[in-house]
């Protein structure tokens, strides 16, 4: 039985939708949290387009996408190294997986790898490359987005603005920063440590329920 576009692709639908959603109701409660501050110190309020181009709104989002594309890059790029013994997340210890394997470029396989030289060379590491990229962008665009929220939070109480270098030597970028990676970092380690223990049956993140405790990857 054929099955239907949705049904091939519900798992990045579900996961967009909520995405989506997720924001859209961050942008609304944000809006209204920095109009709040706006309306203590007597300003007059922003509407949403401009909300969208504030530091307030840029640092909020960017904060926490740096945070995660940080993590799957180095989620990507540890587990080719790094092994937890029993974990549903890690490569076996001792056995070569297919992941392992040189690429063959048969008729089916994507097109980087039948032209082969630097585009397969390329494309072998293309994941963690792309997740790399966007958190550089992405911490980029946090960076520039407190500066502008701190300067404005400056310009509320009649302080003078700072340049960007001497905004990068405070510790609030840095603490809004750590505070995400930090908890990134644990939820990788949970679900590292945690699929030894425990079983989901039907997730492909998960051990088969009667697979033993120290029997390494899926």
């Amino acid at each position: 039985m054929k099955k239907s576009f949705i049904y091939k692709n519900s798992l990045s639908i579900v996961f967009l939708a909520l995405f989506v959603a997720a924001l859209f109701g961050q942008t609304i409660f944000g809006w209204k949290v920095y109009n709040s501050e706006l309306a203590d110190v007597g300003q007059r309020p922003l509407n949403l387009l401009y909300y969208l181009r504030s530091g307030h709104f840029i640092s909020a989002t960017f904060e926490n996408f740096q945070s995660e594309f940080l993590q799957m890059m180095l989620y990507v790029v540890l587990t080719i190294f790094l092994r937890q013994i029993g974990s549903a997340e890690s490569k076996k210890l001792n056995e070569k997986e297919p992941v392992d394997r040189d690429p063959i470029p048969t008729l089916d396989a994507p097109r980087p790898v039948r032209s082969g030289g630097w585009r397969l060379k390329l494309y072998k590491h293309s994941l963690s490359i792309s997740f790399a990229f966007l958190f550089v962008f992405s911490w980029a665009m946090h960076l520039v987005g407190s500066f502008r929220y701190y300067n404005d939070e400056l310009g509320m109480v009649n302080k003078p603005s700072i340049d960007l270098v001497s905004f990068i030597s405070k510790p609030d970028f840095w603490f809004e920063s750590l505070q995400n990676w930090q908890s990134e970092f644990l939820s990788v380690a949970s679900i590292v440590i945690l699929t030894i223990f425990l079983r989901q049956k039907g997730s492909p993140e998960s051990k088969p329920v009667d697979a033993p405790h120290m029997e390494t990857g899926k």
